[in-house]
């Protein structure tokens, strides 16, 4: 049974030529990295084309020695998503608003719900639909942070790697949102209990 190879070994093994390396670095950071795209561009074709865009931009670079493996491999990756998804919304300024997934899966109906009474989950629903459009309103910074920490479950660390913040920022930032979400509901007199 082979052990754990670290992405710094798998880094090095693949700039000393062995492809096999990426494909595992690929694979192991797949899922993150193309589920940040997919929620963030809200197209799954369009998510897969940056995906592919990403990783030819982290070989690319690898190869050119242009990165410094300081231990956060994942956190440039997920950096050069979030600036490849930054730069598609700024050639075709067409920013989507967070909405109900359109995939196969759908964060506002969760599996968990099925248990409960058709007016437990139509409460439920209502809940989520007025958050969700609460957030919208959210400032963009502010909106970004809220969608990495509670529906990517992202780390305050991860946010702010990600977007080149301290994490007092990205804390801060969180801070507001939640000060923003609860005024803008008492202003809608929107009730978000269920």
């Amino acid at each position: 049974m082979k052990s754990y190879v670290s992405d710094h070994q798998l880094i090095k093994e693949f700039v000393d030529g062995n492809p096999a390396a990426m494909d595992i670095l690929i694979s192991r950071h797949k899922q993150k990295v193309f589920n940040y795209l997919k929620f963030t561009v809200q197209d799954e074709m369009l998510a897969e084309d940056l995906f592919q865009d990403t990783f030819v931009k982290v070989i690319n670079s690898l190869r050119n020695g242009n990165y410094i493996d300081e231990g956060r491999f994942v956190s440039w990756v997920m950096r050069i998503a979030h600036n490849l998804a930054i730069d598609h919304f700024r050639k075709g300024k067409n920013y989507k608003e967070v909405s109900h997934m359109q995939g196969e899966y759908d964060l506002f109906n969760d599996s968990k719900l099925s248990a409960k009474s058709i007016d437990d989950v139509r409460s439920k629903e209502q809940v989520l639909d007025e958050v969700k459009n609460i957030v919208k309103i959210l400032p963009e910074e502010q909106r970004a942070i809220v969608i990495m920490r509670l529906y990517l479950d992202m780390s305050f660390k991860e946010i702010a790697e990600l977007t080149n913040v301290s994490i007092n920022t990205a804390l801060g930032r969180m801070r507001y949102a939640l000060i923003n979400l609860r005024t803008i509901a008492e202003e809608k007199k929107l009730d978000l209990t269920y």
